[in-house]
Order: C-alpha cells, then sequence, then structure tokens
C-alpha cells in the first residue's frame, strides 16, 4: 500500500510541531514508521491523503460512537455554525446537554462543561480536595487521567507508594500528594486506606482502563473502592471520558451498579469535538465557584460547536432502544473472532472487551490474561507492532500500541467486521 504522500506531510510537520504530532498517542512510536496523515472519513472507514481506505478502529480515539460523519451530527454542526461559534455567555445548548447528562448517568445531578478530558480531571480532583478539606489522592497504576502534573507520576514496588514525578516540568511538590496503587488490587487498596484513610481526599480510577490496553476492573475491585471511600468519608471519582456512554447508556457506572461521588466525561459526550465535563452530586457539585470556593474557569467551555455535537450524539444514542446492543454486538464478534483466529493459528494473545472497546494482547509466557499494568507491560510489543503494520497495509486501522484500546460504532456492521476478520487471519499467519 503506497502511503509516499503520507511520508512526506509527516517529514514537513516535523520541522514545524515536535515530534511531527499535536499528541504523543500520534506518533506510532509502539510501532515504529511514519503515521498515516488522513483527509477525510465516512462511516467505519478514513481516507488518506494517498488515497487508501481502512477501517477504522481508533475512532478519534473513541468519540466516534455513531461513526465518522454521521449526518445527524454533521446537520447539528452546520445549523450552530450559522449562529456564530462562540459566545463566551450562557446558551440554550448547554443546558440541554446537561440536561441530558442528568438523565442518563445514574449518579450526576448537576454538571459543570469544560473542554477536555484532562480539564476533566484535574477539576474534579481540585473539587475532591476542596469538598473534603483533605490533600491526597489515589491514583491507580497503568490508569491514564490526562496529561495533569499531580498524575504524571510513577510507582515504586510496593503495593502503595507515594509518587514521584514521571515528567520533566512537573515539580516533586505536584506529586507528593499521589498515592500509586496496583490495578485490580483489593488487598493494597484496603491497605492503603488503613495507613491513609484520614487523610485521602478522593480515588480517581478508570473504570475499565483505557491506556494499558482495555483492563476491565474487577466487580469486587470498583466496589471495595467504594465501600473504603465511603468508610474514610473520601469522594470516588469514576474517570469516564473514555467508557462513558460508550459502554452502556450510563457509562461503566451503570454497567457495574456502582455510583461514584464525581465523573469525569469527553470523547462521546461532544460528538468528535474537544469538551469534556466534570459531574456528580449537587451538593458536592456546588462548591464550585460561583457558588462555592472551588474556583475553575474556561473562556470557551460550552462552546455552542461542541454542545451541538454532544447533543446531537446523546439524542441518536438515547433514542435508539438498540443502540447498545449493536455496539455490544460488533464488538463481541470481533473480539471472538480475533481470540479464535490466533487459537487457529497458535497465537497466545488475550482480547478482553467491554461494550465499545476491546484490546489484543499479544501474551507473554508468564501470563493467561492481562488483568493490571505489570500483565499488561509483559506483552510481546515486538508482535503486535508486526501485527498493526500487517493490518495497517491490508486497509485496518488499529491503535498504534500494544498499550492503546480499540474501538467500534454502530456503523461496524457485521460485514465490515466479517472484512476485518479475513484481514486478521492473514496477519496471523504471517506471525
Amino acid at each position: 500500500m503506497n502511503r509516499e504522500k503520507s511520508r512526506q506531510i509527516f517529514e514537513q510537520a516535523t520541522t514545524l510541531i515536535p515530534g511531527g504530532v499535536n499528541s504523543p498517542a500520534r506518533a506510532f512510536g509502539g510501532v515504529g514508521g511514519s503515521p498515516v496523515v488522513f483527509e477525510r472519513a465516512k462511516g467505519a472507514y478514513m481516507y488518506d491523503v494517498d488515497g487508501n481506505r481502512y477501517i477504522d478502529y481508533v475512532l478519534s480515539w473513541g468519540p466516534m460512537i455513531l461513526g465518522h460523519a454521521d449526518p445527524r451530527v454533521c446537520d447539528a454542526l452546520h445549523e450552530a455554525v450559522s449562529r456564530g461559534t462562540s459566545f463566551g455567555a450562557p446558551t440554550l445548548a448547554e443546558n440541554t446537554l446537561a440536561e441530558l447528562i442528568v438523565k442518563m448517568v445514574p449518579s450526576i445531578e448537576k454538571v459543570r462543561l469544560v473542554n477536555s478530558g484532562s480539564e476533566a480531571t484535574m477539576s474534579a480532583i481540585r473539587l475532591a480536595r476542596g469538598y473534603t478539606g483533605r490533600n491526597k489522592i489515589i491514583k491507580f497504576i497503568g490508569c491514564y487521567h490526562g496529561h495533569v502534573d499531580s498524575l504524571l507520576v510513577a510507582a515504586g514496588s510496593a503495593a502503595a507508594t507515594l509518587a514521584v514525578p514521571d515528567s520533566p516540568g512537573v515539580t516533586p511538590g505536584c506529586a507528593a500528594d499521589t498515592i500509586l496503587v496496583q490495578y485490580n488490587d483489593v488487598a493494597a487498596v484496603c491497605e492503603t486506606f488503613a495507613q491513609y484513610g484520614a487523610e485521602i481526599a478522593g480515588v480517581i480510577v478508570e473504570p475499565v482502563g483505557g491506556n494499558m490496553g482495555c483492563v476491565p476492573g474487577s466487580r469486587e475491585f470498583l466496589q471495595t473502592l467504594r465501600d473504603e471511600t465511603v468508610k474514610a468519608g473520601s469522594l470516588l471519582i469514576f474517570d469516564e471520558v473514555m467508557t462513558g456512554f460508550r459502554v452502556a447508556k450510563g457509562g461503566a457506572q451503570e454497567y457495574y451498579g456502582i455510583m461514584p461521588d464525581i465523573t469525569t466525561l469527553g470523547k462521546v459526550v461532544g460528538g468528535g469535538l474537544p469538551v469534556g465535563a466534570y459531574a456528580g452530586r449537587k451538593e458536592i457539585m456546588d462548591a464550585i465557584s460561583p457558588v462555592g470556593k472551588v474556583y475553575q474557569a474556561g473562556t470557551l467551555s460550552g462552546n455552542p460547536l461542541a454542545t451541538a455535537a454532544g447533543i446531537a450524539t446523546l439524542t441518536a444514542i438515547d433514542e435508539d432502544p438498540d443502540f447498545y446492543a449493536k455496539i455490544d454486538r460488533a464488538t463481541t464478534r470481533l473480539a471472538e473472532g480475533i481470540a479464535a483466529l490466533a487459537a487457529e493459528s497458535g497465537v497466545k494473545v488475550a482480547v478482553p472487551h467491554i461494550g465499545g472497546m476491546a484490546t489484543v494482547f499479544f501474551l507473554s509466557e508468564e501470563d493467561d490474561a492481562v488483568v493490571d499494568w505489570p500483565s499488561s507491560s509483559r506483552c510481546d510489543k515486538a508482535r503486535f507492532a508486526k501485527f498493526f503494520w500487517n493490518l495497517l497495509d491490508q486497509g485496518v486501522y488499529l491503535p498504534c500500541s500494544q498499550f492503546e484500546t480499540m474501538f467500534t460504532s454502530v456503523a461496524h456492521t457485521d460485514a465490515i467486521v466479517d472484512e476485518t476478520l479475513e484481514c486478521v487471519g492473514k496477519a496471523f499467519k504471517a506471525l
């Protein structure tokens, strides 16, 4: 497959943009080579500048749950842009989007719109600290919550350890109040609360890990977080930037039946435009300025284009009683089909999946499943890279890292999944 124009454009980008990309996730660092440069997308497909077509399982890293360029979203955007692109003042659309979120997500009573998932998680942590009057936050190894200073941290080998900075530019002071615990480790959670409980403002967790690959939290693990935070008077923050409206209409909290105090949202809630939100119970959210003293602001928050795309997307989901059956069917057929083809080819993989999320893990010899960051990190990255490039050359676009998550949309029909699995079979045989 010829991608010469992509290569040339990327080479030019490296002279203008650090690393040639505006987000490291796009850099192909985990698989080598140059990124594909795209110019348009429709439904389940994307098209690059060389005219090649790809079945897309990245979906802008999650938000395009209706498929690309869905007519309902495009029509809403056309109408919104004709009225003006930004006001920096209240609009009715902000109310409408907030009403939809409150209606669909079980734990939410009030919503504050922001501009990204990182902004949402940063604000949620500040709110937890301001509301409780405490400083420490628990974060789980392998969970990513945006490029927030206090969360860009690495852990020692202990079950729970105070964090040290993981990026230049993040001061030790920023990380000093972050405690790291192993994901899905119930005993470590209980030990950490026994040691630090009275100091813990909140726990932030991806109920389904999405940035060490798709790693669902166990029900026991998530229920333990709920139980321990209640006992300690801490707040439970579900980072549903990725899982919100993707694993169920009410997100992972509906799927598991476990209600957090604060929820962060992004991706789907903006229909692909830059938007995020943090939300929760009324008494907690009313601690935010201008009602309360916890300050957070954003000139472009509630942007009319972003709210228009979000309203169109959430309305389409809400009005289709079979929406999640379609998503589940596409993901299950894909994941189970990949696992079966791997077994036929003698390739050791795990393909965990939930809702519209899945990952193909090329397992190490010592692992039979991926349940946390250590088991994820032991996977065969070189083998994944070969698998990735073989599929790319067949016109199937996967996330460019063993540690990222594939996504499906309602545009991924049975025929498209079948075409994908035919390519996957060839890719496994090539390994």
